[in-house]
């Protein structure tokens, strides 16, 4: 095999698994096994202030959903 394509694929390895040690941040996404990550802070350690709804924009919300799925089920299908 050719050494840098070995060598590449070794990087492609420690890349993946820096990623998954970091909780998958690099990649995008949330954490790397599928789960949610327990008191997310900062990166100063601090604790992120917990992002809140007021009641007006839940009730937005699940107006947009209620129309959705009233649209859905009119055109026939069972799933959006």
């Amino acid at each position: 095999m050719d050494i840098v394509k070995e060598l590449k694929e070794q990087r492609d390895r420690l890349e993946a698994a820096i990623s998954a040690l970091e909780g998958g941040r690099s990649a995008g996404r949330g954490a790397a096994n599928g789960r949610r990550r327990i008191n997310p802070t900062t990166g100063n350690g601090r604790r992120k202030a917990k992002r809140r709804l007021s009641a007006a924009a839940r009730k937005r919300i699940s107006e947009a959903a209620k129309a959705r799925w009233a649209k859905a089920k009119k055109a026939g299908r069972n799933a959006l």
